[in-house]
């Protein structure tokens, strides 16, 4: 997410430094333009791993910032949310076998960060869209203690007024409010970064729009939220609402969301895409800024442009301008925003690799882009590639083309030219492109979780099916193999291997009750839903005791009860069991104790609750 310190909370005469340092760091842009101060003649590649981080349950985890010191790397950081971390990898020159040693990095990054996580019990799962993720896990008690994430999450919603609605469509629908910005956590992604040069920028930059339709096509791999088949990729469609600023009633005033692949063909010089940014968007952070960037070029010093990189930070483009400053020496790139992450290592540098075939490979007649391209057909393009995937029709040239043709008779001759122009090792392109041939010819990473969700629901409940979905795609990322050679998993070697446990029969939608509710509450919620039991937890969120019919029975007919908590009224003394006890075993303790139910708990915390009705198939 960008720079850590920011403040929404500034005075005026704070806000007013800031805008100040804004314009002169964009002034300070141009000048050193104009001065040839860039660096060129080299071309360097980068890229964030985001990833998910999830319990022996497969649900996400809440300790990124417990993991993070025992990483003991500065190339690991925080997240939005505490389910995850990223992985800043770093920069290598585009040339030789650049992508193979960039590979051996993240694996052995990702190694390192499998090694910590395993010692507090929680797995990493590299997906866009985390399928176990449910709405409990977008409360603010996930969110990353970061002033940063605090301001942005304060200020989209004072900039909104309103509750932040995603409205998605897609072979289910998903219509829910929500009171933060915490639904952009759901999307994990894999962000390349590369070089480019200021004179060629905006002709680089339009080209990479240009492509990101048919690219991202191939690429998508996360279809499912909530519980929900959605889009392709439908990370694009969340972090657009997750973070729009736009208020509703202001919807014919054209204004742009703040996650937008844009209008119109960028024009001009580099420094002008930042001009119309600063132009279009309202200034949501700002922080202090000790040095002015004017007078730092004046003395010879390379300017950061801390206002500039700010500001940019929270204006989320799928492809990004950015600038940084390596080695004493300025330098522009292209982020590119929309890749997902996972399914696997492979399949991610892969993608990278088609990408910057693409961005090397860019035809001449493709310099000037506007008038060979119309915007919204590029725009098109996109859109369809999010919904449909692979299954897109694509503009291109003039012509309609299958996704699969455009990539296999256009799109890879040309990433193939492009990675021999940047001297990229040609044993290191073919690997690497004939994993996008074979994902073009096979499956993508979408189409194998909507063939594996779709397959476990015939016999599962939706919870069940997606966490047996997180456990396979975990399992098969153990293999390493690409997703083309992703098999839909055996349904009855699911059941056989975990259906014999509680934590495959439990339910897990548990309705609870506090220790210190109102004892009239918690026993009328009871009787309205018709609930038999209902486990309670104490203000650490342990569970504690339960309540069951009969006691909510005798609670109705106590004369005194109107001044009681669930505390006078509960059982104490209850037996719990964790998610790996055999069913058998389960229904023997049932049996004997003659308990209608047991609560399922992990150390303190409740997980789930299994009844007599879900242990009955398997009493036999």
């Amino acid at each position: 997410m960008g720079q850590q310190l920011a403040n929404s909370q500034v005075t005026k005469e704070t806000r007013i430094k800031f805008i100040r340092h804004l314009l002169n760091d964009i002034d300070a842009m141009d000048q050193m333009i104009r001065e040839n101060r860039f660096e060129t003649g080299i071309t360097r590649i980068g890229a964030e791993q985001e990833l998910c981080l999830v319990t022996d349950q497969w649900r996400p985890a809440q300790n990124a910032q417990e993991l993070l010191p025992l990483m003991e790397d500065p190339h690991f950081t925080t997240e939005l949310a505490r389910y995850n971390l990223e992985i800043n990898l770093d920069p290598f020159e585009l040339t030789g076998d650049c992508f193979t040693s960039m590979e051996n990095q993240l694996r052995s990054l990702l190694q390192k960060a499998h090694e910590v996580a395993k010692t507090k019990n929680t797995k990493i799962v590299l997906t866009g869209i985390l399928p176990t993720i449910s709405k409990a896990e977008l409360h603010f008690d996930y969110m990353t203690q970061s002033p940063r994430y605090w301001a942005m999450n304060q200020v989209i919603k004072e900039a909104r007024g309103a509750d932040i609605e995603l409205k998605i469509s897609g072979v289910d629908e998903l219509s829910v409010a929500h009171d933060s910005v915490l639904f952009e956590a759901c999307n994990t992604s894999f962000q390349l970064h590369l070089q480019i040069a200021p004179e060629d920028f905006v002709s680089s930059y339009n080209w990479s729009q240009a492509i990101s339709g048919p690219v991202m096509a191939i690429c998508t791999n996360s279809p499912l939220l909530l519980g929900r088949e959605l889009w392709n990729e439908t990370r694009i469609a969340l972090f657009q609402q997750s973070i729009d600023t736009r208020r509703t009633s202001f919807a014919l005033r054209n204004q742009e969301a703040r996650v937008s692949f844009g209008n119109h063909w960028a024009t001009g010089s580099a420094t002008d895409i930042f001009k119309n940014d600063v132009a279009n968007y309202k200034i949501l952070l700002s922080k202090e800024i000790e040095h002015d960037s004017l007078d730092l070029l004046s003395n010879g010093t390379i300017p950061k442009l801390e206002a500039l990189c700010l500001n940019n930070s929270t204006i989320y483009r799928w492809n990004r301008p950015c600038y940084g400053v390596g080695g004493g020496k300025p330098h522009l790139r292209i982020e590119n925003r929309y890749i997902t992450s996972g399914p696997t290592v492979i399949d991610e540098m892969a993608n990278f690799a088609y990408w910057v075939g693409l961005m090397y490979g860019r035809p001449n007649s493709f310099n000037d882009i506007p008038n060979h391209m119309d915007f919204r057909d590029a725009k098109l393009n996109f859109i369809k590639s999010a919904r449909y995937g692979k299954e897109s029709m694509m503009h291109w040239n003039g012509e309609i083309h299958s996704t699969q043709s455009l990539t296999k008779n256009i799109f890879l001759p040309m990433a193939y030219d492009g990675l021999k122009k940047a001297g990229v090792d040609e044993s290191d392109a073919t690997r690497l492109l004939e994993v996008i041939e074979k994902r073009t010819k096979g499956q993508s990473g979408s189409q194998w979780s909507i063939a594996q969700f779709r397959n476990l629901k015939k016999e599962l409940k939706t919870d069940d099916a997606l966490i047996q979905l997180t456990k396979s795609m975990y399992n098969h990322q153990q293999t390493e193999l690409p997703v083309h050679e992703w098999k839909t998993t055996d349904l009855k070697k699911v059941i056989s291997e975990d259906a014999f446990r509680v934590g495959h029969i439990m339910s897990t939608g548990v309705l609870s009750v506090n220790y210190n509710d109102h004892a009239d509450l918690a026993t009328s919620i009871m009787e309205w839903k018709n609930i038999h039991h209902v486990p309670v937890e104490d203000g650490s969120g342990n569970f504690c005791g339960l309540l069951t019919w009969t006691h909510m029975k005798r609670h109705k007919l106590d004369e005194e009860g109107g001044s009681k908590i669930v505390d006078d009224i509960m059982t104490k003394k209850v037996i719990s069991v964790p998610p790996e006890l055999e069913i058998k075993e389960a229904i023997r303790l049932m049996k004997h104790y003659e308990y209608g139910c047991l609560p399922v708990v992990r150390g303190k915390q409740l997980v789930g609750i299994i009844t007599i009705k879900d242990v009955l198939p398997f009493d036999k």
